[in-house]
Protein backbone atom coordinates (compact mmCIF):
# COMPACT_ATOMS: atom_id res chain seq x y z
CA UNK A 1 0.00 0.00 0.00
CA UNK A 2 1.15 3.45 -1.10
CA UNK A 3 0.90 6.10 1.57
CA UNK A 4 0.47 9.37 0.50
CA UNK A 5 2.34 12.64 2.41
CA UNK A 6 0.53 15.75 2.06
CA UNK A 7 3.29 18.51 2.64
CA UNK A 8 1.78 22.28 3.41
CA UNK A 9 4.16 24.71 3.00
CA UNK A 10 3.54 27.50 5.77
CA UNK A 11 6.57 29.20 4.75
CA UNK A 12 8.80 30.17 1.69
CA UNK A 13 12.35 30.93 1.34
CA UNK A 14 12.82 33.87 -0.97
CA UNK A 15 15.62 35.51 -1.68
CA UNK A 16 16.51 39.19 -1.75
CA UNK A 17 19.24 41.43 -3.06
CA UNK A 18 19.15 44.88 -2.91
CA UNK A 19 21.95 46.82 -5.48
CA UNK A 20 22.60 50.35 -7.36
CA UNK A 21 23.03 52.02 -3.88
CA UNK A 22 19.85 50.30 -2.75
CA UNK A 23 21.70 48.22 0.10
CA UNK A 24 22.90 51.44 2.28
CA UNK A 25 19.60 51.37 3.04
CA UNK A 26 19.94 47.93 4.53
CA UNK A 27 22.98 48.07 6.62
CA UNK A 28 25.19 47.61 3.86
CA UNK A 29 24.30 43.79 2.92
CA UNK A 30 23.52 43.04 -0.64
CA UNK A 31 22.19 39.91 -0.23
CA UNK A 32 19.13 38.43 2.33
CA UNK A 33 17.29 35.60 2.65
CA UNK A 34 13.66 36.11 3.88
CA UNK A 35 11.45 33.19 5.47
CA UNK A 36 7.83 34.42 4.52
CA UNK A 37 4.34 32.92 4.94
CA UNK A 38 2.99 31.38 1.80
CA UNK A 39 -0.04 33.10 2.74
CA UNK A 40 -1.45 36.52 3.47
CA UNK A 41 -2.29 36.61 6.85
CA UNK A 42 -5.07 39.13 6.71
CA UNK A 43 -6.58 37.53 3.65
CA UNK A 44 -5.88 34.02 3.25
CA UNK A 45 -5.01 34.58 -0.57
CA UNK A 46 -0.76 33.45 -1.50
CA UNK A 47 1.40 35.95 -0.65
CA UNK A 48 2.81 38.63 -3.69
CA UNK A 49 5.56 40.83 -4.34
CA UNK A 50 3.37 43.50 -3.00
CA UNK A 51 3.39 41.71 0.41
CA UNK A 52 7.02 40.77 0.49
CA UNK A 53 7.62 44.86 -0.08
CA UNK A 54 5.83 46.16 2.91
CA UNK A 55 7.31 43.47 4.64
CA UNK A 56 10.65 44.17 3.84
CA UNK A 57 10.21 47.89 4.69
CA UNK A 58 8.20 47.45 8.22
CA UNK A 59 11.04 44.78 9.48
CA UNK A 60 14.30 45.32 8.04
CA UNK A 61 13.92 49.11 7.51
CA UNK A 62 14.97 51.47 10.67
CA UNK A 63 14.67 54.61 8.50
CA UNK A 64 14.85 56.39 4.80
CA UNK A 65 11.82 54.01 4.35
CA UNK A 66 10.82 56.86 2.01
CA UNK A 67 13.63 56.09 -0.43
CA UNK A 68 12.41 52.31 -0.98
CA UNK A 69 8.31 52.80 -0.84
CA UNK A 70 6.46 55.36 -1.61
CA UNK A 71 1.82 54.64 -2.01
CA UNK A 72 2.44 51.06 -1.16
CA UNK A 73 5.12 50.29 -3.68
CA UNK A 74 8.75 51.07 -4.59
CA UNK A 75 9.90 54.12 -5.89
CA UNK A 76 9.74 55.40 -9.15
CA UNK A 77 13.45 54.74 -10.16
CA UNK A 78 13.53 51.42 -8.69
CA UNK A 79 14.44 48.69 -11.30
CA UNK A 80 12.46 45.28 -9.94
CA UNK A 81 13.57 42.10 -11.64
CA UNK A 82 11.95 38.79 -10.36
CA UNK A 83 13.74 35.26 -11.06
CA UNK A 84 15.77 37.84 -13.30
CA UNK A 85 12.67 39.18 -15.84
CA UNK A 86 11.48 42.80 -15.20
CA UNK A 87 8.51 42.56 -12.82
CA UNK A 88 6.73 44.53 -15.60
CA UNK A 89 6.14 41.50 -17.36
CA UNK A 90 5.49 39.58 -14.20
CA UNK A 91 2.10 41.48 -13.14
CA UNK A 92 4.22 43.79 -10.86
CA UNK A 93 2.54 43.67 -7.31
CA UNK A 94 0.53 41.22 -8.03
CA UNK A 95 3.17 38.31 -8.87
CA UNK A 96 2.47 35.26 -6.48
CA UNK A 97 5.95 34.21 -4.52
CA UNK A 98 7.25 31.03 -4.75
CA UNK A 99 9.55 29.24 -2.96
CA UNK A 100 13.22 30.04 -3.89
CA UNK A 101 11.97 33.09 -6.13
CA UNK A 102 14.83 35.66 -6.35
CA UNK A 103 14.04 39.36 -6.02
CA UNK A 104 16.46 41.90 -7.04
CA UNK A 105 15.97 45.70 -6.55
CA UNK A 106 18.06 48.03 -8.29
CA UNK A 107 18.16 52.07 -7.78
CA UNK A 108 18.99 53.78 -10.91
CA UNK A 109 19.10 56.67 -9.62
CA UNK A 110 22.28 58.18 -8.86
CA UNK A 111 23.64 61.58 -7.36
CA UNK A 112 26.53 63.33 -9.23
Amino acid sequence: MTELILITMSDLTIHVEFSGGMELLFKNIPKHTIKFPAKNSKTGAPSNLQDLILYIRDTMMTEKKDLFVENNTVRPGILVLINNVDWELCDELEYPLENKDEIVFISTLHGG
